[in-house]
């Protein structure tokens, strides 16, 4: 079975985004192993200098890569990736499966992004959408996202 996590900066600090993470995570069991995997975020000050969010994005970017799961096809998303349809990813995700992939991980930075050395060794650079959204709805919408894909690669009735 296919191993799918979503590792991402920060913990979730609302009830309802934690259970429609918990919802699709439910959803997902039939389909792959799926984790949702939290890095501790860097405190910063409300006007941070250029260096201290370097060193922010660094240090974050070490707790990232210390959760990725070995071998695993890693997915970063970022401002400056690909977007894509539903179908367009449920295909890409479904292809890494069908050419060896046992593992993919998608990667959600904090609020100041994702280190160089976490976007340089990805996979794939995936943008959801040219507009911001707040940390915790992007890892709901992912969950859905990558529900939705296996919804598509199976022709459940999800997708329409």
């Amino acid at each position: 079975m296919l191993n799918v996590s979503i590792i991402c900066v920060g913990k979730l600090k609302e009830k309802f985004w934690t259970d429609a993470c918990h919802e699709y995570a439910k959803r997902l069991k039939g389909f792959c192993s799926f984790s949702i995997v939290e890095a501790d975020e860097e405190k910063l000050p409300d006007m941070p200098s250029e260096t201290q969010i370097q060193n922010t994005l660094e240090k974050e970017g070490q707790r990232i890569l210390s959760k990725i799961p070995k071998n695993a096809k890693v997915i970063s998303m970022c401002i400056e990736g690909k977007q894509r349809s539903s179908e367009k990813l449920a295909k890409e995700l479904a292809d890494m499966a069908v050419n060896g992939a046992s593992s993919i991980a998608f990667v959600i930075g904090g609020s100041w992004g994702l280190s160089d050395e976490v976007k340089n060794m990805s996979f794939m650079r995936l943008s959801m959408s040219e507009m911001t959204f707040p940390h915790q709805l992007a890892r709901v919408m992912l969950c859905e996202q990558i529900y939705r894909a296996f919804q598509i690669n199976s022709n459940g009735k999800y997708h329409k």
